[in-house]
Parts: structure tokens; C-alpha cells; sequence
């Protein structure tokens, strides 16, 4: 098969949302909808979408920038929307924004956002190639040029928090303290 035979799919072809109630025993102890739910039904909705586009069982691999940008209350209705925005060979993007409704006022406010990252499994529970992306509207393409920067973000980031701790002697960490909300009780200079 030439690669441009190769399978694809549009983001529309596997959008999902999951919309669902939420009920006094999801609220943690200052009343509000526990963020650790929001995570669970983050990776349900990532879960449908990813496997919608591949067509296999995924795996959650990395969860990146899950912003709580509002609190959830009780008896509110929450929306998570979810769309392919990058693919690879085997890892997909799902970017997911999380939207609360207050059926009462029909107020609606944007909670969260957040970007998981899947990878899609074979029979034999190794990774299989996922279809590629057709990217059809300037959002699309958008979302997929935003996650390759977040990817070369995240690579930039783990690289030089690498040569950090590989230099860590060469620190001058007592600087690096001096403004903080901190006591260094190992300090050189004590």
C-alpha cells in the first residue's frame, strides 16, 4: 500500500462527547466536583475517541496541561468534547475541552481543558499504526501544528530538566533560593 493509500480519517469521523450529571457523591470536601472525577471521565472521552479513530483497544500514555479553570458544582451537567488533533504512528492527541452547564440558568462556563495522549494497541498488545489525519478546516490544522510544538515543548522541557540534574553540583542553588518562600537549612552559607 503507497502512503498515500494508506488508511485516514477526519477529525469529525471519531468526535465524541460525553455529557453526565454530577451528583453529590462526585463532590470533594470543600463541595465541589472532585478533579480527580473530571480526570476519570477526561480518560473515558480520550479512550472512545482514540479508539473510534484507530479502530484498536489504547492506552493512556501521558496526560499534558490539564487546566481546572473553574470549579464544577453539584447538580450541574458537564460536557466533555473530545477531537483527534495530532496523529503519529501509533500515538494520537486528543484534545478534550470540558464545558459545565447550569440547567437551572442554562449558564455555561468553560472548566477545563487538556491534552491526552493515546497509543493504540494490536492483538498481540503492541503498538499498531493509527490511521493519518485528514485535516479539512483551519482549526484542524491548527490544533495539529499546536500539538507539535507542545511536543517539541514537552522534549525541550525533559531535555534540559536532564541537564539539570545531571549539573546539579554546579548549581548555584543558594541563589536560586535567596526570594523563595523557603528556609535552606543545607545552605553553604549558614
Amino acid at each position: 500500500m503507497s502512503k498515500d493509500q494508506e488508511p485516514a480519517r477526519t477529525s469529525a469521523f471519531s468526535r465524541t462527547t460525553i455529557t453526565e450529571l454530577m451528583i453529590p457523591s462526585y463532590a470533594n470536601f470543600g463541595g465541589k466536583i472532585h478533579g480527580g472525577i473530571l480526570l476519570s471521565l477526561m480518560d473515558k472521552v480520550a479512550y472512545a475517541t482514540a479508539s473510534k479513530h484507530s479502530g484498536a483497544y489504547c492506552v493512556t500514555v501521558s496526560v499534558d496541561t490539564v487546566d481546572f479553570l473553574q470549579p464544577v458544582e453539584v447538580g450541574e451537567l458537564v460536557s466533555l468534547k473530545a477531537s483527534i488533533n495530532y496523529v503519529g504512528n501509533s500515538s494520537m492527541v486528543v484534545g478534550i475541552k470540558v464545558v459545565s452547564e447550569n440547567v437551572k440558568t442554562a449558564h455555561t462556563k468553560h472548566t477545563n481543558t487538556c491534552y491526552f495522549t493515546m497509543v493504540a494497541k494490536g492483538e498481540d498488545d503492541k503498538p499498531t499504526k493509527v490511521p493519518k489525519l485528514i485535516l479539512e478546516t483551519a482549526t484542524d490544522v491548527r490544533r495539529f501544528v499546536e500539538a507539535i510544538y507542545r511536543r517539541k515543548f514537552k522534549q525541550n522541557y525533559e531535555t534540559n530538566l536532564k541537564e539539570i540534574k545531571n549539573n546539579w553540583e554546579k548549581q548555584d542553588i543558594d541563589a536560586l533560593l535567596e526570594n523563595q518562600r523557603c528556609i535552606n537549612k543545607l545552605s553553604k552559607q549558614a
